[in-house]
């Protein structure tokens, strides 16, 4: 049997499932008598680590690969015939997208009309680079010299010092929420016109610019998928059209936080227009670094992101399988506020309540509007517990009780999965986060949920009792560390008033959990900054598991960072292992994604649950074990990593509930979609431990 035949190329999944297992129990992967229980691993790895980017699909990067491996497939924009090598339009009917009309009440697949040309796509991103802002240069779309990458090597240390350059270039030069013209569109405005995806970049647009985000949240995300139960009765691969993007994007974007739309709303107003639909293009130069790890080890072209919603709830599931949900604060569920939100006086409580905060999504439209949400947002005002009216906080619609089939937006997701025979895994009186809110401790291990301090955030998640991989490792005594970029500044500044400091609260899912925070010792050996992570290597010592986030600055995000920045991080990371021969021989990096962002994509999408799953996403292994060009097709997600994990370690699944209790994949004829749905992969067939 040649190297990975063993793979997903396969006709049978059963037959799949047995030659992997076997591959794990044959001689090469079992484990020697082991001196910790570190080692006492199923494979030849003892350590693991996950390297967590932010907002991009596979098709947004990898649209126009092509395997270096003979005889090698992949599912993209290219692969599929929508776009041509150079980015040209292909047979784009296979990536249409339409317009809708939704004014009652919220619905999965509303009633379409094509779009005859997309919405303009938009400024997004600093019209002067972060970087150069934080040294004190306010104006330009560059600052880059050699002293200016000394000052800001002083506060981001956690990327390679060659990429240190690009923290200083790229701004837009333009005001943001205006058509991107005439810096964007003189390559791609054919593209455009035709209403279907479009290479972002060219000679106007460099693969260095900042750009514009899409939106990234819960109920907007399963409305982009455009998932039918009608369809899903005649053939499951094609229930979701995945043909919604923008319109979802111009008629509500990010949320109104029970704003009333604005007069003379148009396909501008929420700033976004068709972002959604570009793709870079690896062909042509973009994202070197990725497409080199691409070339050189193992890809999966079948990952998503756990969860249809943001940063937040996709980090929880990363580091528990699961959604957190409002609580008491002790371990009993509560019902968030729901106080509803005055549009003409949104910082003022209406009569007889006490705030205006109203934290339960209603994606049901506003009157006489299309798609315009009445409460869906990050929250408004300041955020701050001391605000008062007028100016007091309010909205933040981020908690569905999914359990109810009465509450807004619910029942369109569970008809589907009803359809589906899938399970909403909800349970009932519990409100669970689907979008971003902060954790319920701050970094000491004060409770963030109670602390009035002004400089604090009402959007904040109780105390939580949601068990993590965190408690299951330290169970078995086996280590483990979240290295989060500048986490060491974030505990000198727990408000995060240093604009500096941009460590991501939200992304650290140790953080919600009581068991973790509220424990000195366990806080002190856990939470880390990346500058421990590279002490570490020095020492030739790391955890057996690490969970390694970059900071805001250089974590890919669109608009506020840029995805070669997160090529440096990964590269400083990936070449810091391979320069200490001992720990390259048994550790595996995982270089993958939170969510999609929003961006479009043409991939499979497999409903497991209320929450998800959402588009693909990237994920790259990079080991001795993972090398030669090889592409999965298994389907994963998020979940995947923990099931990998709890594998290659004899761990059990966190919970009863949790994700990790789903099967492996099993197909027939087609290697991307199950046939025993719901499954999630554990990432076995990334490797092959004959090499």
């Amino acid at each position: 049997m040649g190297k990975w035949a063993f793979g997903k190329h396969m006709r049978h999944g059963a037959i799949v499932t047995a030659a992997i297992l076997s591959l794990f129990a044959s001689k090469a992967g079992v484990a020697q008598p082991a001196n910790s229980p570190d080692d006492a691993t199923a494979t030849p790895i003892k350590h693991v680590i996950i390297i967590i980017g932010e907002n991009r699909t596979f098709d947004e990067i990898f649209a126009t690969y092509q395997p270096v491996r003979s005889g090698t497939t992949i599912s993209n924009l290219l692969s599929k015939g929508i776009i041509k090598p150079d980015g040209a339009p292909g047979n784009y009917d296979l990536a249409k997208q339409d317009s809708a009309t939704d004014t009652n009440e919220y619905q999965l697949s509303p009633a379409k009309t094509p779009y005859a040309t997309l919405p303009p796509a938009m400024v997004g991103g600093p019209e002067t680079p972060y970087g150069c802002q934080l040294i004190g240069i306010k104006t330009g779309p560059s600052c880059d010299t050699a002293e200016n990458e000394e000052k800001v090597a002083a506060f981001e240390t956690a990327i390679d010092p060659s990429y240190l350059k690009y923290l200083l270039t790229g701004g837009t030069g333009q005001p943001k929420s205006q058509p991107r013209l005439p810096h964007h569109l003189r390559r791609t405005r054919r593209d455009i016109a035709s209403a279907r995806p479009y290479q972002l970049t060219s000679a106007t647009m460099p693969y260095d610019a900042y750009a514009a985000s899409p939106v990234h949240r819960l109920f907007q995300m399963w409305q982009q998928q455009d998932c039918s139960a009608k369809t899903i009765e005649n053939e499951r691969a094609k229930a979701c059209a995945n043909d919604l993007f923008p319109w979802v994007e111009v008629t509500v974007g990010k949320g109104s936080n029970g704003f009333a739309r604005p007069k003379n709303f148009t396909d501008e107003s929420t700033g976004e227009g068709s972002t959604s639909m570009s793709f870079f293009n690896v062909q042509a130069g973009d994202a070197p670094y990725l497409k080199s790890l691409a070339d050189q080890y193992t890809m999966s072209d079948n990952c998503h992101q756990g969860v249809n919603g943001g940063t937040g709830a996709n980090h929880v599931m990363l580091g528990t399988g699961d959604a957190v949900w409002f609580s008491d604060g002790k371990g009993d569920p509560g019902t968030p506020p729901d106080n509803g939100v005055d549009p003409a006086n949104p910082g003022t409580p209406r009569a007889g309540h006490s705030s205006a905060l109203s934290e339960i999504e209603n994606p049901n439209p506003q009157p006489g509007t299309n798609n315009y949400y009445t409460q869906d947002g990050y929250g408004g005002g300041s955020g701050s517990p001391a605000a008062t009216p007028p100016k007091a906080s309010y909205g933040g619609g981020s908690y569905v009780d999914c359990a109810d089939p009465t509450q807004p937006g619910v029942a369109a997701v569970r008809e589907f999965l009803y359809a589906d025979k899938i399970p909403a895994n909800c349970e009932a009186g519990h409100y669970y986060l689907v979008n971003n809110y902060n954790p319920g401790y701050l970094g000491d291990g004060s409770d963030a949920y109670t602390d009035q301090n002004p400089n604090n955030t009402v959007f904040t998640v109780p105390p939580s009792t949601l068990r993590t991989i965190g408690n299951e490792l330290s169970s078995k005594n086996i280590s483990w560390a979240y290295f989060g970029d500048q986490f060491d500044l974030y505990l000198a500044d727990k408000y995060q008033k240093n604009p500096a400091d941009q460590y991501c609260n939200i992304c650290n899912w140790a953080q919600y959990a009581t068991s973790i925070m509220t424990d000195p010792k366990a806080r002190a050996e856990h939470l880390k900054d990346t500058k421990d992570f590279y002490a570490g290597v020095a020492k030739g010592e790391l955890p057996a598991v690490s969970y390694i986030k970059p900071s805001g600055l250089v974590d890919g995000h669109p608009a506020s960072s840029k995805l070669n920045l997160f090529e440096g991080f990964v590269k400083k990371v990936v070449d810091s292992i391979q320069g200490d021969s001992k720990l390259w021989a048994d550790t595996a990096i995982f270089v993958t994604f939170d969510e999609g962002g929003g961006y479009y994509d043409s991939g499979y999408i497999q409903a497991l649950d209320f929450f998800g799953d959402g588009t693909r996403i990237p994920m790259i292994v990079v080991s001795k074990y993972s090398m030669g060009g090889h592409i999965s097709h298994t389907y994963a997600d998020h979940v995947s990593t923990l099931k990998f994990i709890e594998a290659n370690w004899g761990l059990k699944p966190i919970t009863g509930r949790s994700r990790d209790n789903l099967p492996n994949p099993l197909t027939d004829g087609d290697p991307y979609v199950p046939v025993n749905q719901p499954p999630i992969g554990d990432m076995k067939d990334m490797f092959d431990f004959r090499q």
